[in-house]
């Protein structure tokens, strides 16, 4: 099984703040890191670093961004289809870190909205059915609404993070397989909360969803029934960021692997990795490595 990621990529600039900026207000900071980053590109790196073979689609422009990414995927395992272009900046996403470990991020997104569905879809001819198509939220409504219609009709699995949140997410859940929410876009986007937001995507024709709950833990369910709700592992957080995509790209990394449906081993996996995630600074640089994925994987 292969995994295609498409999705945005961009460089991200840690600040760490002692409290987060209200508005009007002028406050002093420090540079913590200046990673590799994007939702499209945190979760191909992750799913590559499991041993799962993972091509990475997204845009770029031409500028000393674009070459920092490139520099850094070629780092990674992963197959890299990046559609550059001078007409537009690559993106980047200045990142704000307090003490306790939270976080806000302000992300530009030119490049990815440019990403046209030819782009898209050009490395899906190598896809075999059964394939993985992993999406997030920064791409253009027409593209992703065209990227999960072709894979449905592909017979690929679709898996769905629907962050940044847009409204026309919620008409898209007949097309996705598989979703992965936190409670605020669950209720955002169901109306509702814990089961009833879960009930509510499997009405709408989402066969797995995935409720993430921060330090709770999380809940999986298949259709509208509540397989298993997972812990949170223990950790001294130090830094958010990329967690959610930790725990999404090594949750459907470990059950393709096993060639299974995601079950109460993929979750518990996935919490493990996002605990590594959190408790390092930075994107990419506090990603678990192969090595240490590999331990998580060995494990039940």
């Amino acid at each position: 099984m292969r995994a295609y990621v498409i999705g945005n990529v961009a460089i991200d600039e840690t600040i760490s703040v002692l409290s987060m900026p209200e508005a009007g207000a002028s406050i002093l900071g420090r540079e913590e890191t200046r990673d590799l980053g994007g939702k499209g590109a945190n979760q191909a790196v992750v799913m590559s670093r499991t041993g799962l073979s993972t091509t990475l689609v997204a845009a770029v422009g031409e500028d000393f961004r674009a070459q920092t990414i490139r520099d850094q995927l070629a780092g990674e395992t992963l197959h890299a289809r990046l559609s550059g272009s001078p007409a537009r900046s690559s993106d980047f996403s200045i990142i704000f870190t307090t003490p306790d470990g939270e976080n806000a991020i302000v992300t530009t997104t030119a490049s990815a909205e440019a990403l046209s569905l030819s782009e898209a879809l050009a490395p899906l001819d190598d896809a075999a059915a059964g394939d993985l198509v992993v999406l997030q939220g920064n791409l253009s409504q027409d593209v992703t609404r065209g990227i999960l219609t072709e894979a449905r009709r592909r017979g690929l699995t679709t898996a769905f993070n629907p962050s940044p949140l847009r409204p026309y997410f919620t008409d898209l859940w007949p097309l996705i397989d598989i979703a992965f929410l936190n409670k605020g876009e669950a209720e955002s986007l169901t109306g509702s909360s814990g089961e009833n937001a879960i009930r509510h995507l499997a009405e709408a024709g989402v066969a797995q969803n995935v409720l993430t709950l921060g330090g709770e833990g999380a809940i999986l369910a298949h259709a509208n029934q509540i397989v298993a709700t997972v812990p949170a592992h223990a950790t001294n957080v130090v830094d958010t960021t990329g967690a959610g995509d930790t725990f999404m790209a090594v949750a459907l990394a470990s059950a393709a692997l096993r060639n299974a449906a995601l079950d109460i081993r993929a979750i518990g996996h996935a919490t493990a990795a996002a605990a590594i995630t959190v408790s390092r600074r930075g994107t990419r640089s506090a990603f678990p490595s192969r090595q240490e994925l590999a331990d998580i994987l060995a494990g039940g």
